[in-house]
């Protein structure tokens, strides 16, 4: 019995067993393919993709990457595979929630921000001053880099949240209004639906992208 709109988002359906989060590293029951003699469709599909991702995220991060392109490889299609189950129905969409998106945004950004502080100082004293800035200016550019370095990660985590979670609202409302609506409605509201499912497999995709893109911006500096 759903008690309010946000409860379609609860992970506890049960009290005493809850299967949602399952639906988070069920991804793993696809790495058996990898180890096929022939490669299939999907081994080709994901080939594909990897290799245009590998020379994206290596252009951005230039030659010292240093194997960082892979981890976000696994990390988009990590974002991607969640983001496309909870599309199904009665599949928990854990990509909605902060405990998700902020587990992977926070250490993501800490791992970067100890080794850059560590290994390459000074570069990061640089990116505190951006190139050309006058004297006179110089302490508020240090205290706006430094609040919009802070920030990150909850911008990461928050806008990943806040895409998933609003074409879900929208269906759900959509959803509720069509029991009661009449034999007219109904059809439009079914229409409606397709183009939202539509819409929100775009999404998927691109918010899968623009968080491992932005996690490789901000990796790049510290390179």
């Amino acid at each position: 019995m759903m008690t309010n709109l946000f409860s379609t988002f609860d992970p506890a359906t049960s009290i005493y067993f809850s299967m949602n989060w399952i639906s988070t590293i069920s991804c793993f029951m696809l790495i058996p393919i990898s180890y096929w003699m022939l490669p299939n469709r999907l081994n080709i599909l994901f080939n594909t993709i990897t290799k245009k991702l590998n020379d994206e995220f290596k252009m951005l991060m230039g030659p010292n990457s240093k194997g960082m392109t892979m981890i976000m490889i696994s990390l988009f299609m990590f974002i991607l595979v969640n983001n496309i189950m909870g599309l199904l129905p009665y599949i928990f969409t854990s990509s909605s929630h902060l405990t998700f998106t902020l587990t992977m945004a926070l250490p993501l950004w800490l791992s970067l921000m100890i080794y850059g502080w560590i290994n390459h100082t000074n570069n990061m004293f640089a990116h505190l001053i951006p190139a050309g800035t006058p004297a006179v200016l110089m302490p508020f550019m240090v205290m706006i880099e430094t609040i919009s370095n802070l920030i990150r990660p909850g911008s990461l985590a928050v806008r990943l949240t806040a895409n998933m979670i609003a074409g879900h609202l929208l269906m759900s409302l959509l959803g509720n209004n069509s029991v009661n609506a009449n034999e007219f409605v109904v059809p439009l509201i079914m229409i409606i639906q397709i183009m939202l499912m539509l819409f929100e497999s775009a999404v998927s995709l691109i918010q899968a992208y623009v968080f491992s893109v932005l996690s490789t911006l901000y990796s790049s500096e510290v390179m």
